[in-house]
C-alpha cells in the first residue's frame, strides 16, 4: 500500500467509529418511541419521506462520481449500479423501502415517479433532509470520499434501522429491503468495493488524498444531521402524547 492508501484507510476507520451511525440519539429513540406514533401513517409517512430522499440523493450521484472512467473501473462501478437500480431485471432498493412503509402502514407523500432530480426534490423537504440531498448533490461528483463513507457505514444504520423499526413491526426484517441486503451482506460489499476503488484511484493520483478525505469528512458530518432531522419527526410526534397525559 502506498503513503496515501493507507493514510485513507486509517483515515476512514477514524471516521467510521467518530460517525457510526448507530451512536446516534435517533435510533435508541427509535426504540423507545410510542408504538403508537410508529403506526401512525403520517408519523411514518415522514420518516419514509425523509429517509427516501435522502437514499435517493445517494443513488443518482453514484452515477456522477469522478476518477472511475477506464473500462476496468466503469465495469467495478456497474455492478453496484445493478445492486442498487435493479438493472437486471431486479427489484429496486427504492421500490423495496416504498413497499416495507406501505406495508407496517405509512401514508406515502410523493409517488415513486416524484423522486427525481434532486433540486427540486430538496424544495420538498424539510430544511434538514433538504441540506443533506444537497450536500450529496454538491460532494459527490468532486471526490470519491463522500460516496466512501456512506457506503462504510450503511451496514451500521440498515441494522439499527431494523432492530428499531421491528420493535413496533417485528416482521420488517423479512422485508425485502432489509432481508435482501443482509443474506447477501450487499452494504458491507459496498464499502468494501467503494474503498477499493478509492486506493486504487490515490495510489495512481496520491494528490487526491486530501480533498478525498475533506469529503468524508464533510458527508459523515452531513449524514449525522440527516438522523437528526429523522429524530425530530419522533420529538414531534411525542410532543401530543406527552401533552394528552398532562392533560
Amino acid at each position: 500500500m502506498t503513503t496515501a492508501t493507507t493514510t485513507l484507510r486509517a483515515s476512514l476507520e477514524r471516521l467510521c467509529e467518530e460517525y457510526r451511525p448507530s451512536r446516534h440519539a435517533f435510533f435508541p429513540a427509535l426504540r423507545g418511541a410510542p408504538s403508537s406514533a410508529l403506526r401512525d401513517p403520517d408519523v411514518l409517512g415522514e420518516l419514509y419521506l425523509r429517509y427516501q430522499a435522502a437514499m435517493h440523493a445517494t443513488r443518482v450521484m453514484v452515477y456522477f462520481l469522478p476518477h472511475l472512467d477506464s473500462p476496468p473501473l466503469r465495469a467495478r462501478k456497474l455492478r453496484i449500479f445493478i445492486d442498487d437500480d435493479g438493472l437486471q431485471g431486479g427489484d429496486t432498493h427504492h421500490a423495496q423501502l416504498a413497499r416495507l412503509f406501505r406495508r407496517i402502514g405509512g401514508r406515502l407523500p410523493l409517488a415513486d415517479d416524484e423522486f427525481g432530480d434532486l433540486e427540486p426534490l430538496a424544495r420538498r423537504l424539510d430544511p434538514g433532509t433538504a441540506r443533506f440531498v444537497e450536500k450529496v448533490s454538491d460532494l459527490y461528483h468532486r471526490s470519491l470520499g463522500p460516496w466512501c463513507i456512506v457506503e462504510l457505514v450503511s451496514d451500521d444504520w440498515m441494522r439499527t434501522l431494523a432492530d428499531g423499526l421491528a420493535v413496533h413491526h417485528p416482521a420488517v426484517r423479512e422485508e425485502a429491503y432489509f432481508a435482501e441486503c443482509f443474506q447477501g451482506h450487499v452494504e458491507e460489499r459496498h464499502g468494501q468495493e467503494a474503498l477499493a476503488l478509492t486506493e486504487l484511484v490515490l495510489s495512481a493520483r496520491p494528490q487526491l488524498l486530501e480533498e478525498t478525505l475533506a469529503g468524508a469528512r464533510e458527508m459523515a458530518q452531513s449524514l449525522d444531521g440527516l438522523w437528526s432531522s429523522l429524530e425530530s419527526v419522533l420529538a414531534a410526534a411525542r410532543a401530543p402524547a406527552a401533552a394528552q397525559r398532562g392533560a
